[in-house]
């Protein structure tokens, strides 16, 4: 319709979109800017990288491993990312980086 835009970010088949954040800490550097979502379907948290735009340019699929739907994902004020799962045996997660200096958070 006039005056809409299209929505910069979709997910097809959909993921099924829960809990996001923006990552604005210190503790993964090369994450800083960042935005994480959560798959209640997809049973992942999704990592999309921004460019300078403000546009994604690269997902990156986290915790698949777990195999766990993901119900929230929120950066704490220490600058770590917990994310919860929903699950009967469901967990909160809390996310370090590994490594050096300068780690990728993986």
């Amino acid at each position: 319709m006039p005056g809409m835009e299209e929505p910069f970010l979709i997910w097809v088949p959909s993921i099924a979109p829960s809990g996001l954040a923006f990552y604005t800490g210190e503790q993964f550097p090369a994450w800083k800017g960042n935005i994480f979502v959560g798959g209640m379907r997809g049973m992942v948290l999704q990592r999309i990288v921004l460019n300078a735009k403000g546009m994604p340019i690269l997902r990156e699929n986290l915790l698949t491993e777990i195999k766990q739907r993901i119900r929230d994902v929120r950066q704490g004020p220490d600058g770590l990312l917990y994310v919860l799962t929903d699950e009967t045996k469901g967990a909160l997660l809390r996310l370090e980086p590994v490594g050096g200096e300068g780690s990728s958070g993986k």
